[in-house]
């Protein structure tokens, strides 16, 4: 690398002096030479590479290019996201202990990272502060600790008030808890909504209730339209009622930063356009709607049963011969 560098620098200067005229129709190819040695000397990220070799199911590989920048660099809010990424796969590869052992060692580094700062003033510290909370609560129940797993979210989701993790805390609680359970009172108390005037759960007693978590900008939630006007149509008229929870997130298209009302008529215009299928899908607009669901992920979908009880929840996309399943299953 040093020697790439001290390349790059001698060509830099060589261009950017006067040349003989003999040496002047080098000067492009050597400006490209100088500009590729340089982006070679550039650090790649570490998050893209670990995710890269986990995407490619190289666990192994991601843990050893891990391994290899934390030689090099110094603890970072990055590296901890990477580390938490670790902790995720090994998750997912049923490993549970080196799962554990990731997400320990995410959090830890993430914490020596908040003293002095909030958690959201880094883009990193809520990934990976978020993700190993996840795991080790996920690691609890697989090994049959389901009241300590909640009892630990719970613990969390208190420290972590008022930042942006308590929907993805609350998410993990649900999954482990939610189902069986009362479902959560909507809140109606703002008096926002978009399309028809929402009723509370409690005055849709009686019926079916599928609800669909969604947002603006979610590509996935768009993709769910066709499957959900499906289902609408077919049970609709079994008394199934569809509501669409939404909320503001502070910005519209482009990620250009809006004020709530400016943002509302976005999420109107985003409404007619691509939720059409759906026109009796009332759309309450509340953040804490998604706190008390849990909804970190869009789309989240709930069914809720005619006594009001949570029977399905289910964080991402859901096929509709599962969805129909489902509400089949409550009759």
């Amino acid at each position: 690398m040093i020697r790439r560098l001290a390349l790059s620098h001698c060509l830099v200067r060589l261009a950017a002096a006067k040349v003989s005229h003999a040496l002047s129709p080098l000067v492009p190819t050597l400006l490209a030479l100088t500009l590729a040695l340089s982006a070679a000397a550039q650090p790649v990220s570490v998050i893209n590479g670990v995710r890269g070799l986990i995407a490619r199911q190289d666990l192994v590989g991601a843990e050893r290019l891990a391994r290899a920048w934390q030689t090099r660099n110094p603890a970072s809010p990055e590296l901890a996201a990477a580390l938490s990424w670790l902790a995720r796969a090994a998750l997912e590869a049923k490993n549970f202990d080196q799962a554990d052992a990731f997400a320990a060692e995410a959090a830890k580094m993430a914490s020596r990272f908040l003293i002095g700062q909030k958690l959201d003033d880094d883009p990193w510290l809520p990934t990976a502060a978020g993700a190993a909370i996840e795991v080790h609560a996920q690691v609890l129940a697989a090994r049959g600790e389901r009241p300590e797993a909640i009892l630990y979210l719970q613990g969390q989701l208190k420290q972590f008030a008022g930042t942006s993790l308590p929907e993805r805390i609350g998410k993990n609680i649900n999954l482990l808890n939610l189902e069986g359970k009362p479902a959560p009172s909507l809140d109606l108390s703002a008096v926002q909504w978009l399309g028809a005037k929402p009723l509370s759960l409690a005055a849709l007693r009686g019926h079916p209730i599928l609800l669909f978590f969604w947002a603006h900008w979610c590509g996935d939630c768009k993709a769910e339209v066709p499957i959900l006007a499906n289902i609408q149509r077919t049970f609709a008229p079994q008394g199934l009622v569809v509501i669409g929870p939404t909320r503001l997130y502070g910005y519209v298209a482009g990620g250009e930063d809006a004020p709530a009302a400016k943002e509302k008529l976005y999420i109107e215009e985003v409404r007619r356009r691509f939720y059409a299928a759906l026109p009796g899908m009332a759309v309450p607009l509340s953040a804490a709607n998604f706190i008390s669901y849990g909804a970190s992920s869009t789309p989240t979908l709930v069914l809720i049963d005619h006594a009001g009880v949570v029977r399905y929840y289910h964080p991402g996309a859901a096929p509709e011969a599962e969805l129909s399943t489902r509400i089949r299953a409550l009759r």
